[in-house]
């Protein structure tokens, strides 16, 4: 058996072909060349005398092995960077990447500006946005935060609630004058709605009236769409009436190319949380973007600051 100390280099060759599935990934995100990346493999199962990963034609997958050597590959990376940024001292700039997933929408409309703001800020670290309505696996895909819209499942990664997004009912002016303007909910019902075909319940508007009633609509129309910025065209191409996020619209509001409706009725605000992978959580440049995000995150249109109480949203 090999027994060449383990490198660095090695470990975070396969952190990353274990997080993408892929030698080819790696060794794009990690600026290397493919054969580069297949030799700290090889090197590095050497070295520790069994397989780590199990590669066929079509994929690459990580053993039982792999799995646990996997754990602690990210714990002993950590500290090295944690490590790194001590000994440079707090006068020392910051730098590095930090990867970043968005739901699409609203990375388009409001994240991205924070982002290139903190680019300008911090020219030392590079950012790595990219923008998915999936639920990604951070840990799988080297991901260091996510900020996400909506309730979420997964306990194994830090949430905190940034805000609540405040949503209403919007129609395009030439909509409106060829069908009507709806003047109490259950006129819904005979309008064509633009839905999300990726948004459970989206077949039903929940609203409350200004006395405290709740409505539930059913409503339908002929379109569904799994994608906000399509559905923001939608409803200025006059397909229908829609709920929106108001940071989604708001520009749309102002010049006049949408129009709200049913103003005296509210619907449910929805949650935006920034789920963080605890092992990056410590790092310095991303407690930076956290601070920097959370700053200005509550002038975005139609956010609210979290409530004290844990039981849920703001009034609308």
């Amino acid at each position: 058996m090999d027994q060449s100390p383990v490198t660095l280099e090695w470990m975070r060759s396969f952190v990353r072909v274990a997080e993408r599935g892929s030698f080819s990934a790696a060794a794009r995100e990690l600026g290397l060349g493919q054969s580069t990346v297949t030799r700290h493999l090889r090197d590095l199962e050497g070295a520790v005398g069994v397989a780590l990963l199990s590669r066929t034609t079509r994929r690459v997958t990580v053993t039982e092995e792999g799995r646990r050597y996997y754990r602690h590959s990210l714990e002993i990376l950590r500290r090295v960077e944690q490590a790194r940024e001590e000994a440079r001292g707090t006068g020392a700039a910051p730098s590095g990447t930090i990867r970043i997933s968005c739901t699409a929408a609203l990375g388009v409309r409001a994240v991205s500006g924070i982002v290139f703001a903190f680019l300008d800020a911090y020219p030392g670290i590079e950012i790595d946005l990219g923008l998915t309505d999936e639920r990604v696996d951070l840990v799988r895909e080297g991901i260091d935060l996510a900020l996400r819209l909506g309730p979420l499942t997964d306990s194994t990664l830090k949430v905190r609630t940034l805000g609540w997004s405040r949503r209403l009912l919007v129609a395009a002016p030439a909509y409106l004058a060829a069908h009507g303007r709806p003047l109490v909910p259950e006129h819904l019902a005979t309008h064509a709605a633009v839905r999300m075909s990726n948004v459970a319940g989206s077949d039903s508007l929940p609203l409350e009236g200004p006395d405290g009633q709740r409505h539930t609509v059913r409503v339908g129309g002929r379109l569904r769409l799994d994608h906000g910025l399509a559905a923001r065209e939608a409803l200025i191409a006059g397909r229908g009436i829609g709920a929106a996020h108001h940071w989604l619209i708001d520009d749309c509001l102002a010049d006049g190319r949408l129009e709200a409706i049913l103003t005296d009725y509210a619907l449910p605000s929805v949650p935006l949380s920034l789920l963080l992978v605890p092992e990056r959580a410590a790092i310095g440049r991303v407690r930076l973007f956290i601070e920097f995000l959370v700053a200005r995150i509550g002038a975005v249109p139609g956010f609210a600051a979290p409530r004290p109480s844990p039981h849920g949203p703001p009034p609308p």
